[in-house]
């Protein structure tokens, strides 16, 4: 297992996130060794959508956005859904854990319609991202490079920033989240 001993922080809102990209990323940040931890608005189950229509898995949260402490983590993940990433994006608590990774140099990694809380936490200004291609104009009026790709890496902005576009991109994202997580590792 390459990332034992590593914890990730995943964002979520109590509804309306992307099945797929709650769950995928998790399930192989888990599988790599990582340990994961879902925080959510509110200590009630998070249902999942998929394609923001159909009921999907019911996910017990491990702890809230209030009390999710972000030095207790290596990296955080806001997965997408339309409805999550808006009920999220003006969520203070979840502004405040985003800010604190990118502050500390930690990754932030975020798909499809995650990138949201990433425009509103402060993070996207002169960074090379991607995201569901409806919020190109609301990142690139927030100083973002939009670009259409699968994944998008960018470590100039002093914390790695991966980026996805949509559950087609998962295997994509996912990697890339390990591999940051495996350098940050070796450096360490």
């Amino acid at each position: 297992m390459t990332l034992d001993g590593t914890t990730v922080l995943v964002l979520t809102s109590n509804y309306g996130t992307e099945q797929d990209e709650l769950m995928h990323p998790m399930a192989v940040l888990r599988e790599a060794g990582a340990r994961v931890t879902v925080a959510a608005p509110r200590d009630e189950p998070v249902l999942t959508l998929i394609s923001d229509r159909r009921p999907g898995s019911v996910v017990e949260p491990d702890t809230t956005l209030a009390e999710a402490s972000p030095e207790a983590y290596d990296a955080v993940v806001v997965p997408g859904g339309t409805l999550n990433a808006d009920r999220l994006r003006t969520n203070h608590q979840a502004q405040r854990l985003i800010a604190a990774f990118a502050d500390d140099g930690r990754p932030v990694a975020s798909i499809c319609h995650g990138p949201w809380l990433l425009l509103e936490s402060g993070v996207v200004k002169g960074r090379e991202l991607t995201s569901y291609p409806s919020l190109r104009t609301d990142l690139e009026n927030a100083g973002g490079h939009w670009q259409d790709r699968e994944v998008v890496v960018d470590t100039s902005g002093g914390h790695p920033l991966i980026t996805s576009r949509r559950p087609a991109d998962l295997d994509a994202f996912s990697k890339a989240i390990v591999e940051a997580l495996e350098g940050r590792t070796a450096r360490a």
